[in-house]
């Protein structure tokens, strides 16, 4: 049998094995698994001499420890496998040779497998396990622990035991829970004392013999202390190891990881759960402040701390245990309840330690700086909490924001804008935005210091540059702006820099000095691409300085016009966009210079298509790194609509816009005449081409007036008759290349985006133009998602045109809707397909709902459209017993349904039936809107509903979406009863429930007493209940 498995095993995982062969194997083993004999196989593959391969042995191993897991091996079978390691274990670890000992992934293995029989026979059969293995770690019986191999393992098997039992990082059932916590409570009674005596002897051992053994055993000390008797840790012997470790130097100065397992030992110690006074009392006893004041101190961390040398896993270390130290203490401060003597130690404690804190804290490696943040916001956290403060907290808070503002500047190695360095950018931005909640809640404590301290950076730095100039650390500079840029969120959020034309707060009246200290400084033609592209952010953001202080517009413009040129394509792309905020909410106070800077940028506006090359990396980390031109022409797009709100401003003569608008366009109408000819031969570049000079148009004419019809609030942005007319053209322009191009998707794209940003400067002139844009958008060649985005786009034109829109409604409706037909009848043919399906169903609903709803349903019923509407009326029927389980079906369902009703409500003609408590009959006869739409209510309207509630898959009372399609069902049911009355009664009781062949008196009384929609709904789920 031994034989066999270990062939096997020499199978299984020999890469060059014949597959069949390896898959016959695999399943030897696998049935081995569950066979008494082959584990026995096992056990003695692994513990046999001379040794197998280290594969067989290892997964010999694993099927033993299968076996322990899975509980397949009674208490015989236990015990001989104990005595069969046990034995091995002497031969191979108590002998002291280190040439039998096994690897370290078999060593790993090995101790997997006695941590499983530990948790299987410790409690009774295994007693002595523990004494069994301290008995390895002597060579002879001489009180010295010099077995190194012995002592290895048993630090090992200690380690894995901590794991299997006590990580608290680790989810385990109830049962696992329990009996590991009645493991704990023997280990304490039966070992753990002799057992921390043993780290004693090992730590005394091998302290200057061997580093490994050493901090093997410190790791282990860090796990037990948090389950064990904190005495047997916190004693003179054991402290007295520990602080050799911890102060213990090497002159190379070179990482010592013996000392930081040490300092991690007392991390541990101190993160162990106890009272709050029994806490604070160990921190004191173990006069933790002085041991990390002198490590601070040391060479390692003080002399190199500026060099290549610098230990950063010491000051790492140091940092937890500092981390550690403060949370404990602010713990305690925050307790009401805690012992006087406690809390004066606590805070007299936290003045000590909060130097230490800050030390870390500002330590040049983010991570180090990191290690600490979780403690500072604990302290910030609470000093907010205890207004009015003691002078001694107050004076906390200096050095606390001191270091928190010296944090945020870019340290002495980094640069900006380097390609090769893009993950240290984003990692420094993202510590500068947790350094920026720190900010904060240092201003939530106390909003004066936080003032005068960040004014006077920013005005000491303003001042410095005045001597300095050009010479000056750009780093500084950025510092300053980085703060001035987050010093609004003092100002912004309450209501702005100005109330009344003064300053709304003494915060906005400082930021309102130092934005004029900026604008004259001349930092904007500081020689940093950092700087100027925080100058433009800073300007975009306190616009509203510029509104009160309109003087310094042309200046600022100037330095807009200057940095829109950048040679640095980052700086350039970003400033496009600012320059576009800048100038859109400023508009009307740069109409006087708005011909200087259009002619300033005109060079910047001529378009040119850049076709992707089938290699361009398309996968960008983000929209500030990518500079493809793909992304160039979008930051471009902005320069037209700041042209657009810089030509149309109110004190612009309209000829003047006019003229302006000319400029700008004519010279992309060109570019289409010229490209329409091989763009419809196929040209990708002049597709492009195209594409880009129809967003260019539409993006212009959104600059130029983003008024929204039918909303009261702009009737006022309503664009003048005569820019109408001019922007006719670009519309004219973009339809005879939409024609032309309609097969191309990009081109329907741009034609689309421009429809609905011409739509706020053509105003009615669109309507007349709507049959060609339909003709070119819903095109043969356009997807289901396509024909849904522009059925979005014509609700907003029905909903702004309402008045004026019927007569193009009516001409166009009909072959809008076949277009959306044949979109509907489309066969399915994937899970995106589904989706956009679903889509397309949604907004051809929202959009027959819009029709209704804006007093023109007329127009589904005129002259031009009878004929359609049999086919609309199936199809929104259709989509409305369409409640199975696919994508988007029930929220269909409900729309249609939805529909109906309106329909019902609008054709039904004058309610005839009231609901009321009291079921009254109503004799009154209908009347509805056309001839016959009473019976069509009935007949056609009504079956619909119980076809859903028949259907198997329809359950309501599980599916929340199905029960909002429940509640259309009886808001429809209820509508058609008011608009019908007696005639629907009749219907109910002498055709519809008896060909069902149910009683349908409660449904007839349900819906004519129920007062609303509600119980109709409850009493039909309950119906569906009682019938499923």
């Amino acid at each position: 049998m031994d034989f066999q498995v270990e062939n096997a095993i020499e199978i299984a995982w020999n890469p060059s094995s014949d597959q069949n062969l390896k898959a016959q194997a695999f399943d030897f083993l696998n049935q081995l698994r569950s066979d008494a004999q082959g584990r026995q196989a096992c056990v003695t593959l692994f513990t046999r001499s001379p040794k197998c391969s280290e594969v067989v042995r290892l997964v010999s191993l694993d099927v033993v420890n299968n076996s322990i897991q899975t509980q397949q091996l009674d208490a015989g079978s236990l015990t001989h496998l104990k005595e069969t390691l046990l034995e091995y274990i002497r031969r191979t670890y108590g002998s002291g040779s280190q040439d039998q000992i096994d690897p370290p992934s078999l060593q790993n293995k090995l101790t997997q497998t006695l941590t499983f029989l530990f948790i299987a026979l410790y409690q009774q059969g295994w007693e002595s396990f523990l004494d069994d293995f301290l008995a390895q770690t002597r060579l002879q019986n001489n009180g010295s622990r010099d077995n190194i191999a012995g002592v290895v393992l048993y630090l090992r098997v200690l380690g894995s035991i901590h794991d299997e039992i006590a990580d608290v990082l680790v989810t385990r059932s109830g049962s696992e829970t329990k009996r590991n916590t009645e493991l704990k409570d023997i280990l304490r009674a039966r070992d753990v004392p002799k057992v921390a005596a043993s780290w004693q002897e090992i730590l005394t051992q091998w302290r200057d013999r061997n580093d490994a053994v050493v901090e093997m055993c410190l790791k282990v000390i860090g796990k037990w202390v948090s389950w064990i008797d904190i005495s047997l840790i916190v004693n003179q012997d054991t402290l007295n190891l520990l602080f050799q470790l911890v102060g213990r130097t090497n002159s190379t100065n070179r990482e010592d990881k013996v000392r930081d397992a040490a300092i991690d030992t007392f991390t541990e110690i101190v993160a162990k759960k106890m009272k709050a006074s029994d806490k604070i009392g160990m921190i004191v006893f173990l006069n933790l402040g002085d041991i990390v004041s002198q490590l601070i101190a040391s060479p390692a961390l003080h002399d190199l701390r500026t060099t290549s040398s610098y230990d950063t896993d010491l000051a790492e270390a140091v940092a937890k245990l500092v981390n550690n130290v403060v949370f404990d203490i602010v713990k305690v401060l925050e307790d009401n309840l805690a012992p006087a003597e406690t809390r004066t130690q606590a805070e007299q404690l936290i003045q000590s330690f909060l130097p230490l804190l800050l030390r870390f804290f500002s330590d040049e490696y983010d991570e180090i700086c990191s290690t600490v943040i979780p403690s500072l916001t604990d302290v910030l956290t609470f000093l907010r909490r205890a207004q009015p403060l003691p002078p001694a907290y107050s004076a906390m808070l200096t050095p606390v924001l001191n270091a928190i503002i010296q944090k945020m500047r870019y340290d002495e190695t980094s640069s900006w804008g380097n390609e090769d360095e893009q993950t240290d950018e984003a990692e420094f931005q993202e510590l500068r935005k947790r350094l920026q909640v720190l900010q904060k809640s240092v201003a939530a404590v106390d909003q004066g210091l936080y003032v005068e301290i960040l004014s006077n950076v920013v005005g000491n730095t303003f001042q410095t540059l005045d001597q300095q100039g050009g010479q000056m650390d750009w780093r500084d500079l950025d510092l300053a702006l980085h703060e001035m840029y987050l010093f609004g969120e003092l100002t912004v959020p309450n209501g702005g820099l100005y109330s009344k034309s003064q300053p709304s707060s003494v915060a906005a009246e400082r930021l309102i000095v130092m934005m004029s200290k900026m604008v004259d400084s001349g930092i904007a033609s500081f020689a940093h691409p950092a700087i100027q592209l925080q100058y433009m952010e800073i300007c975009v953001r306190y616009c509203s300085f510029f509104e009160n202080q309109t003087g310094f517009i042309p200046q600022v413009l100037e330095h807009f016009v200057r940095l829109v040129h950048h040679t640095h394509i980052r700086v350039r792309t970003r400033s496009w966009y600012l320059f576009h905020r800048f100038v859109k909410h400023l508009r009307a106070h740069v109409g006087s210079v708005a011909e200087t800077v259009i002619q300033s940028i005109s060079d910047l506006l001529p378009i040119k298509a850049e076709v992707p090359s089938e290699t361009a990396d398309d996968d960008m980390s983000s929209d500030e790194s990518d500079h493809s031109a793909d992304a160039a022409f979008n930051a471009q797009l902005y320069l037209f609509e700041a042209i657009g709100c810089m030509s149309s401003t109110s004190t612009t003569p309209v000829q003047t816009q006019i003229l302006y608008a000319r400029t700008i366009m004519d010279p992309l109408f060109s570019e289409i005449e010229r490209n329409l000819a091989p763009a419809k031969a196929g040209d990708a570049q002049a597709i492009l081409q195209i594409h880009h000079v129809i967003m260019a148009l539409g993006t212009l004419a959104h600059g130029f007036s983003d008024w929204t019809p039918g909303n009261a609030a702009t009737a006022h942005n309503a664009p003048l008759k005569e820019v109408s007319e001019e922007f006719g053209r670009a519309a004219e322009a973009i339809l005879i290349a939409l024609e032309a191009l309609k097969s191309s998707f990009d081109v329907r794209t741009a034609a689309r985006a421009s429809f609905t940003r011409l739509m706020g400067v053509l105003g009615v002139r669109m309507l007349p133009l709507l049959p060609r844009w339909i003709d070119g958008l819903l095109s043969e060649s356009s997807s289901k998602d396509e024909m849904a985005m522009f059925l979005r786009l014509l609700d907003q034109v029905v909903f702004g045109f309402k008045k004026e829109i019927y007569t193009v409604l009516d001409s166009l409706l009909t072959p809008l809707l076949q277009r959306v037909f044949a979109g509907l009848a489309e066969p399915v043919t994937g899970t995106d397909d589904e989706i956009q399906l679903a889509e397309l169903r949604r907004e051809y609903l929202t959009f027959v709902q819009i029709i209704l709803n804006n007093e023109l349903g007329s127009v589904l019923v005129s002259d031009s459209n009878q004929g359609f509407f049999e086919p609309l009326i199936v199809s929104v029927t259709g989509l409305a017993t369409t409640v199975s389980s696919g994508t988007g079906n029930l929220s269909a369902s409900r729309l249609a349904f939805s529909v109906i009703t309106r329909m019902a409500d609008l054709w039904g003609g004058p309610n005839v039936a009231t609901l009321s408590a009291q079921a009254l009959s109503s004799n009154i006869s209908p009347t509805p809107a056309f001839p016959g739409f009473d019976r069509f209510l009935i007949e056609r309207f009504h079956p619909i509903c119980w076809d859903v509630l028949g259907e198997p898959s329809f359950r309501p009372a599980t599916d929340a979406q199905a029960k909002q399609v429940l509640n259309e069902i009886a808001g429809l049911e209820q509508t058609i009863y008011m608009k019908t009355g007696d005639m629907f009664i009749q219907h109910l009781r002498q055709s519809f429930f008896p060909a069902m062949g149910i009683d349908g008196t409660d449904f007839i009384r349900s819906m004519t007493t129920s007062p609303d929609r509600k119980g109709l709904a409850g009493y039909l789920q309950a119906f569906l209940r009682q019938k499923g």
